[in-house]
């Protein structure tokens, strides 16, 4: 999560968002059907990004925002989860979409926007800014969590598209 100044408003915060998320499009727009499943350096196509962002997307809605089990919200047995850390859960949502088609997973991806937006326009600011943990000895607020799995996330994973847009067929 990055270390820049907190959106004061959730005006401000969901502007942040969109703005993330309609850069993201607009490179996702441009890909190619054959760029959208050809895997870069590490494996991944711009489809597997898409899985991604959709899952954790729809992880940060159902469990951060809305209190389901870690487990519940990501689908993964949870005795399988607490042997697991990021990377671990990132292999098996990998696995999960591995066989889905590109047009599938941009529309889930879409759909878990829509969700995401409109679940965070119901919700008041100061509950965003409330810390996610009542245990957590910096008292980072939940907003971290929802710009961490939205606009900053599209921004990370729009750069490793944005590649696939400049690399040409071997």
């Amino acid at each position: 999560m990055a270390e820049q100044p907190l959106p004061q408003s959730l005006d401000v915060l969901l502007a942040s968002i969109e703005r993330e998320w309609n850069a993201l499009i607009e490179v996702v727009n441009r890909l190619a059907p054959e760029q959208m499943i050809r895997p870069d350096s590490g494996g991944w196509s711009p489809k597997d990004h898409l899985a991604h962002l959709a899952t954790w997307m729809n992880y940060m809605r159902r469990s951060y925002l809305g209190g389901e089990p870690s487990h519940t919200a990501l689908g993964i047995d949870p005795q399988k989860l607490k042997g697991l850390d990021e990377d671990g859960i990132n292999a098996i949502i990998f696995e999960r979409n591995r066989g889905r088609s590109a047009d599938d997973i941009r529309a889930e991806l879409k759909n878990a926007y829509r969700e995401a937006i409109r679940t965070l326009t119901t919700m008041k600011f100061s509950d965003l800014m409330k810390p996610f943990k009542e245990d957590d000895p910096k008292k980072r607020p939940v907003i971290l969590w929802v710009l961490g799995n939205t606009s900053e996330h599209f921004a990370e994973h729009r750069a490793y598209m944005e590649r696939a847009l400049n690399t040409r067929d071997p």
